[in-house]
This record gives structure tokens, sequence and C-alpha cells, in this order.
């Protein structure tokens, strides 16, 4: 019997998003009912509406914002959706120093993931399979993107 998670990323849950919310960030044990239990984390797959009801209600923002502010940054989200690169871990900046003194470990501490099917009108990416678009929240306070093309 295949997850819902292992579904999406088959490409097989377009109208779904997933969310990972990891325990440094959310902890609270009903989460786990709801979705599938990870080392770092708890990670959901649900329908589109609810996921974006579910990742404001986790986050406090709305789940398109945030995607728009995340995509002006690449960074690298691990294709399980539960770990990645922040692209400011090997950056030593100034405002970053000072915001995040405390904390230099850079772990995702959500992300919000969505698919989109095959679009071969679009090209690019879009034409050689179903591609998921990712976005991270780091824990030094980066917002960051990714995005890949499933292999069908």
């Amino acid at each position: 019997m295949t997850t819902a998670r292992e579904e999406f990323l088959a490409g097989d849950r377009p109208d779904d998003i997933a969310l990972f919310l990891a325990d440094s960030y959310v902890s609270d044990d009903r989460l786990e009912s709801f979705g599938q239990a990870v080392d770092n984390g708890v990670l959901l797959v649900v329908d589109g509406e609810r996921g974006r009801n579910a990742f404001q209600a986790a986050t406090g923002e709305q789940a398109m914002e945030f995607a728009q502010s995340a995509m002006s940054v690449e960074g690298h989200i691990d294709s399980d959706l539960t770990s990645g690169q922040c692209p400011d871990r090997e950056g030593d900046n100034e405002t970053k120093a000072e915001t995040t003194a405390s904390d230099d470990t850079h772990d995702p501490q959500f992300i919000f993931a969505f698919a989109e099917e095959q679009n071969d009108d679009v090209g690019g990416i879009y034409a050689e399979g179903d591609v998921v678009h990712a976005y991270a929240q780091c824990s030094c306070g980066t917002a960051y993107s990714d995005r890949w093309t499933l292999q069908n």
C-alpha cells in the first residue's frame, strides 16, 4: 500500500499539497494522525484548499504569499520534502549573522509543495514531466524555493 506522500512524489496527486512541519517549529502530536511522522517532523499531504488552510494555521502565513516571497531565492529542497540546504548556509552576511547568532543549523522549519502536471505547451521542464514546486522556511529566517521534474 502506498502512502499519500509516495503518491504525491509520483505525481499521482496533482490537486494536493504537501506540508512538512519540523518538530523544532511545531510540536503537536495530533498532527501525526493527519500525516506521516518522519525523523524530524511530520509530513502532511492533503487536498489543496485544506492544505492551504493547514499551512496558514501552522505558520500564520498565506501559502501562496509565502511561495511568492520564497520564489525569489533559489535553494535546494530534498525530493523527500523533509530537508534541504539553505542558500545562506555557506554565506556569512552581516544581516544574517545579526538575526541568527543563536541558530546556525539552517534546518527547514516548514516546507510547502505542490505538483504541476506536465504541460507540453509551456515547454522547458514543464514539457519533461510533472513539476514539483517546493518552498522552505529556514531556521535562520531565509525563505527559498526549488523545483524539479518528477520521473514518471
